[in-house]
């Protein structure tokens, strides 16, 4: 049985869960998950957890990510990508780049965003695009706010097709970030109907396409015996918290759950939380529930039998 984070490429044309089925096939193992999930026509990077790596899902959630999506300037759809039907539709010419540059720059730092109708949200108990294939498109979407930490505009991407004007842009953001919403809200911002036409997840932490494989890649290297060296550790999803080593005998009172005095650990801050480790291996995540607190709660636990 395999343990540790798998990069995968995954193509345009199948599910996330499609990915996770075949993989599950290839390697003869139930327990894997991801972190992320990708539309059928985004391809990109998609990070498997396999085993007790599954443990760190929500971790390697929050991972930042960057992606390359294509604009086209006069269409917009019900979904905000080429897969929705069309609701408004102009010609373009003209566009100024450098406007064009501006409005990417202002959309830089914490923004609001209305997730699409067509999205997994969940309101009142139901995905939101199950409302939208009920026809019941009068719900409520709430706004949450979203974090965008760069935005580039790639050069000499720009071209016109069909009166319509088409363009790259880099994009690294933080979790629960929409980038078919970004691409309507430049259209939005220059008064022209926008979608986005095409997209890739390029990195997930410091993972990008590179280290990926492909479902082909990840069958042979099982069959050569090799995938291990693919494979990475679990404490990569853990990388914005501090780690803090801990001796054999404060490993077992973690295993057995108890809590710490913050002040047993005077040179570290709780706040965000950290992960003891025990011969180099993350065991638990503790925290403070409150700032005020004295005795630290324990996040999350990752069992390991400790002789």
């Amino acid at each position: 049985m395999f343990e540790g984070i798998l990069p995968i490429y995954k193509e345009r044309g199948v599910t996330s869960h499609d990915v996770v089925f075949k993989v599950r096939k290839i390697l003869q193992m139930k327990k894997i998950g991801h972190s992320g999930t990708l539309d059928p026509e985004v391809d990109g990077v998609l990070l498997l957890l396999l085993g007790g790596a599954t443990k760190v899902s929500d971790y390697a959630m929050d991972l930042g990510k960057s992606y390359r999506a294509e604009v086209c300037l006069g269409l917009k759809t019900t979904t905000e990508d080429l897969t929705g039907e069309i609701v408004d539709d102009c010609k373009v010419s003209n566009i100024n780049i450098d406007e064009l540059k501006e409005i990417l720059s202002s959309m830089i730092g914490e923004i609001e965003q209305t997730p699409p109708i067509y999205s997994a949200i969940k309101v009142n108990g139901r995905k939101l695009y199950e409302y939208a294939r009920r026809g019941q498109f009068d719900v409520e979407i709430p706004t949450r706010k979203v974090n965008i930490y760069d935005i580039t505009f790639i050069e000499n991407s720009e071209y016109y097709k069909d009166d319509r004007f088409y363009f790259s842009i880099d994009i690294s953001c933080g979790k629960g970030t929409y980038v078919r919403t970004i691409a309507t809200s430049i259209g939005e911002k220059l008064n022209l109907p926008s979608t986005m036409s095409k997209l890739t997840r390029t990195r997930s932490g410091e993972i990008t396409l590179e280290n990926c494989l492909k479902l082909s890649e990840v069958e042979q290297k099982v069959q050569d015996g090799s995938l291990e060296q693919s494979l990475l550790r679990k404490e990569y999803a853990l990388e914005e918290f501090q780690f803090v080593e801990i001796p054999k005998f404060r490993a077992k009172q973690v295993m057995n759950g108890l809590r710490f005095r913050k002040n047993q650990f005077p040179d570290y801050d709780f706040t965000d939380g950290i992960v003891f480790t025990y011969e180099n291996e993350a065991i638990a995540i503790y925290h403070l529930k409150d700032k005020e607190d004295e005795l630290l709660s324990v996040k999350t636990t990752f069992p390991k039998i400790i002789e």
